[in-house]
């Protein structure tokens, strides 16, 4: 898909919009990009590439800056880093998990389960009721959201977020962490789908490929579409000092409320985008005929929308 002055501005500004929700809040940027650049023509294997490549490098500055801001503590030993590491290795694992076991499950009953269960967990965000820090009921929050992401894909940041504040986790500190902690799910995510859709080309081309060829598959214009990328990574750049200096400003009286009302939303908005969106992609590619690209996207589309 060519892409004008016009349209790369416009990608500008979606992706800044996106991770200024994302940084501040720590959910939604997949959410959001995901169908906008479908509904705006791109290709979906270029449109996934771009979106987990620019989230990692945006989470990563953020959740420096949010260190920096005293958002969060990262230091070597700090609570915070645990946290991240439980649930970086729990998502990690839910990622290869997904892989194997979710085109096997009834997808419309795990769908329902976890837009009811984002709903419910952001009303009680919205309670501002107060929980005792446990570190069993973090592991617990750890293995929920990952086995949410495994079997369905979706949702993983509002749960992560309101799980932790249901754990004792303080607001701004579950931002900080959840922010961090899908940097690594990112790069897995990417790495795995990359190397699929190569080995996959690889498979039908045959053994005799060269080096150079292989390399030219793996960053060929049907994966990498360069100014794509680009734009997602510019406009997150400007979004990410904006949205840490939100959450180091805002009254925590604020923040729980916020957080209530934007995992409710999420929680609404997983109830069409998983049972719609979803299919829209499989669709693209069947009329298509590409069926390449449709085995590994039943693959990694349970993994996109951190």
């Amino acid at each position: 898909m060519e892409i004008s002055v016009g349209l790369f501005l416009l990608l500008v500004i979606i992706a800044f919009g996106s991770e200024y929700i994302d940084s501040a809040f720590g959910m939604g940027y997949g959410t959001i990009l995901s169908p906008v650049l479908l509904l705006l023509g791109f290709n979906p294997v270029v449109a996934i590439i771009a979106i987990l490549l620019s989230q990692a490098c945006a989470g990563f500055a953020a959740a420096v800056l949010h260190h920096k801001a005293k958002n969060v503590c990262f230091s070597a030993g700090s609570r915070d880093l645990k946290i991240v590491l439980i649930m970086s290795i729990f998502g990690i694992i839910s990622a290869v998990f997904a892989t194997l076991i979710t085109i096997h499950l009834p997808q419309i009953v795990f769908k329902t389960y976890i837009a009811i269960l984002v709903l419910v967990m952001g009303f009680i965000v919205l309670s501002n009721r107060k929980f005792k820090f446990s570190w069993v009921k973090m592991i617990a929050v750890g293995m929920l959201s990952s086995f949410n992401k495994g079997i369905c894909g979706c949702c993983y940041g509002p749960v992560l977020i309101a799980g932790q504040i249901m754990a004792g986790q303080k607001h701004k500190n579950a931002v900080g962490v959840t922010t961090l902690a899908e940097v690594p799910i990112c790069l897995v995510t990417f790495l795995t789908y990359l190397i699929s859709i190569t080995v996959a080309q690889v498979r039908i081309s045959g053994a005799d490929m060269s080096v150079s060829e292989v390399i030219s598959v793996m960053f060929s214009q049907q994966i990498f579409q360069w100014e794509l990328l680009l734009a997602l990574l510019l406009g997150s750049a400007i979004a990410v000092p904006l949205g840490v200096l939100t959450t180091r400003d805002l009254n925590e009286k604020y923040m729980h409320t916020i957080l209530g009302v934007l995992i409710i939303i999420l929680g609404f908005w997983a109830m069409i985008e998983i049972c719609f969106i979803k299919d829209l992609f499989f669709f693209y590619f069947k009329s298509c005929g590409r069926d390449l690209e449709l085995s590994c996207m039943k693959q990694i589309m349970f993994l996109i929308n951190l």
